[in-house]
């Protein structure tokens, strides 16, 4: 069992407990840096980190493989990656990039096979001349997003 293999296993058996975190990264460098980002389906609290991290460290032995150890939760701004992450992001607003398009929108469903966005428009009038405010709707299958990120607003 190689050392990422027996971190894995530690962390998985830790989150086996924990079913509202989930992981999102695990990085292990040339130096034994172990660096772990997860994210929870209520968010993530300081607690939850140091919980991670003592599961980690008493489940692994220094005498056999020294390590550091950074336990994380995913930024702001930092992409989404899974399913989970963008069911619980539902009403806020992202920035979804396609091979295509940038689309800045509400994220009002998503399920297992693609996301639905809504989003406020202006148009040229059917009827005569301006412009006129319309709702977009689009759905994006996961495999057509490049990256997403949900945005803050401070309005």
């Amino acid at each position: 069992m190689t050392f990422k293999e027996k971190v894995l296993a530690v962390l998985n058996s830790k989150l086996v407990e924990r079913s509202d975190l989930f992981l999102i990264d695990l990085n292990i460098n040339d130096a034994n840096k172990i660096t772990i980002a997860i994210d929870g389906d209520s968010g993530v609290v300081l607690q939850d980190c140091i919980d991670i991290s003592r599961a980690v460290e008493d489940g692994l032995d220094r005498e056999e493989q020294d390590f550091s150890l950074e336990v994380a939760s995913v930024g702001v701004g930092s992409p989404l990656k899974f399913v989970r992450q963008y069911k619980k992001n539902i009403g806020r607003t992202l920035i979804v990039k396609t091979a295509d398009d940038k689309i800045e929108a509400e994220l009002v469903d998503a399920n297992d096979d693609f996301i639905v966005l809504t989003w406020s428009a202006r148009e040229p009038k059917k009827i005569g001349k301006g412009k006129e405010t319309v709702q977009k709707e689009l759905q994006i299958p996961y495999s057509d997003i490049k990256e997403a990120i949900v945005t803050i607003n401070f309005n």
